[in-house]
């Protein structure tokens, strides 16, 4: 039996990891800390506590599920690590590469699992497209078009605070990074352009629209919060092109299709409704007990990171010549007024 402990008992812990470590007949969930101790007893663990540290310290906990603000995911993901504790952390695992790859490098040296909670990577099609892709279905990887448009957040969720690791890009932009990454063997970009838009000052960026290149093809990304939801995904190859039906990034509630086309035939495969969360946990819970089980491999998760990371510095680049640019004008059309021009 893997007994489970939860830091946090939010929304996705609610509907999603309690009901998986639930209904998974190896699992157990032991202990739940949160500020609020009847939304942590609604999850139905054995015991609650206001006091993360207990958790990772509790001796009968054998995985932490960390499902905090993104600005506490290194902290306590490195505690319960050092605790000798395996962790699954919600996405994405740090705010910078620079706190993810130091997460990994304590998951090495404390010889457990740290897992980034990325769900979507468990379901039958996401795997699917994977293996299409390693077993070049479509040739090689020319173009990809990913986008998740998700929902606008409460004003006062923290998504909106750029200090607790809010915005469109670490949110739902992830996922489509993950894709765009995927489709391109998960090498390095070797080029980045990136725009971001905030609706206020001071939040978090509300849409981001990016552009990748790679050796060989492009990838067109973009993630925002919107009233008006969508997610894409299409990967185009010399020899044909995959395009993933809806919920795109967000499959499992309802059956879903993916058309492969080939070498010029086209294939539809259909997947019925699924629980990735339950995959999720059914894998971790099998790799902790030392079966063989699928995890996201690390190094795509630090992969993920660096990428994001690109993108953050390639906006912010974007955004001082924009500015320069109009500083320019400005400074042009003040001189032309000034000499009467």
């Amino acid at each position: 039996m893997t007994n489970w402990g939860f830091l946090g008992a939010g929304s996705i812990a609610r509907t999603s990891l309690a009901p998986a470590v639930h209904r998974h007949a190896g699992s157990a969930l032991h202990t739940v800390a949160s500020h609020s101790p009847d939304r942590a007893r609604a999850l139905g663990p054995k015991t609650v506590t206001r006091d993360y540290a207990r958790v990772v310290e509790d001796d009968a906990v054998d995985v932490v599920y960390i499902c905090l603000h993104n600005s506490a995911h290194a902290q306590w993901a490195i505690r319960a690590l050092e605790a000798g504790k395996h962790v699954l952390c919600e996405k994405p695992l740090g705010l910078t590469a620079e706190e993810t790859h130091e997460m990994a490098r304590t998951a090495t040296r404390c010889g457990r699992l740290l897992v980034e909670a990325v769900w979507n990577r468990w379901h039958p099609r996401t795997r699917d497209v994977e293996r299409f892709l390693a077993e070049g279905v479509i040739g090689e990887v020319r173009e990809v078009i990913a986008e998740f448009h998700g929902d606008v957040p409460a004003e006062d969720n923290y998504r909106w605070d750029p200090a607790l690791g809010g915005g469109a890009l670490l949110d739902v932009g992830c996922y489509a990074v993950s894709a765009a990454l995927a489709a391109f063997s998960w090498q390095p970009p070797r080029a980045v352009h990136a725009d971001l838009f905030v609706d206020r000052p001071g939040q978090a960026d509300a849409r981001v629209d990016t552009v990748l290149a790679f050796r060989g093809g492009v990838a067109r990304v973009g993630a925002a919060f919107t009233r008006r939801q969508r997610q894409r995904l299409e990967i185009r190859g010399s020899e044909g092109w995959i395009r993933a039906g809806q919920d795109a990034f967000t499959a499992g509630a309802r059956p879903v299709q993916l058309w492969v086309n080939s070498s010029g035939a086209t294939r539809n495969h259909t997947y019925s409704a699924v629980d990735p969360y339950q995959l999720m946990v059914a894998e971790v819970s099998s790799a902790v007990a030392g079966d063989p089980a699928y995890l996201v491999p690390l190094e795509q998760s630090l992969a993920v990171a660096e990428a994001l990371q690109g993108i953050r510095r390639a906006a912010s680049a974007s955004k001082r010549t924009q500015d320069r640019h109009r500083r320019t004008s400005d400074a042009m059309s003040d001189s032309s007024k000034g000499s009467g021009a």
